[in-house]
């Protein structure tokens, strides 16, 4: 892999529960500030973060169809609260809970940036949204290119979420706030 995406290494780092971990990034996901509880977790330093793209910290087992969604919800000018897990520098991954907003020109009102707070994701949460997005990151890898993919994965996440009665967002919701009730496989 190359530098900007280091091995995981299957060593997981977290942080305290109060900090939140916040960046912005211009119209295309490219980092165009950090605040220092990013900078620490993520191991890089300021200066390899600004003018990166957000992506330098995704995690190779962050299935496909989550980032489409989150990347559809906020370009279309809507806020979203996802799951995500994100890898350090040196390989260590950490998952937090993130709300992401777009920012908005106050005389246009178009898009001009993102901005991203993310919280500690609780080991109950995350065991439960880990079984969820290994089902979908093996509906991807089964599929004959990326495109088709990230297809049968939301499709499988579409039917998943309806035959619990819940958008993702409702999902994610309440396990970051409840933990108790898992999500049955459709």
């Amino acid at each position: 892999m190359s530098k900007s995406h280091p091995t995981p290494t299957g060593v997981e780092v977290t942080f305290d529960k109060d900090e939140l971990l916040v960046s912005k990034t211009d119209q295309r996901g490219v980092i165009v500030y950090a605040n220092t509880n990013f900078i620490d977790i993520s191991g890089y330093t300021e200066a390899e973060l600004i003018g990166r793209p957000h992506a330098i910290v995704r995690h190779p087992e962050m299935p496909g169809c989550i980032f489409q969604l989150l990347w559809n919800t906020v370009q279309s000018g809507s806020e979203l609260f996802a799951f995500v897990v994100n890898l350090s520098k040196d390989g260590r991954h950490y998952w937090v809970f993130a709300h992401i907003t777009p920012d908005f020109d106050a005389h246009t009102g178009a898009i001009t940036g993102y901005h991203s707070s993310r919280r500690r994701a609780s080991s109950n949460a995350i065991a439960q949204i880990e079984r969820l997005y290994a089902q979908l990151r093996q509906a991807e890898y089964n599929s004959p290119s990326k495109i088709s993919g990230i297809r049968e994965s939301t499709a499988l996440l579409d039917q998943t979420l309806a035959a619990n009665g819940q958008t993702y967002e409702e999902f994610v919701c309440h396990l970051f706030n409840n933990t108790t009730g898992a999500l049955s496989a459709a």
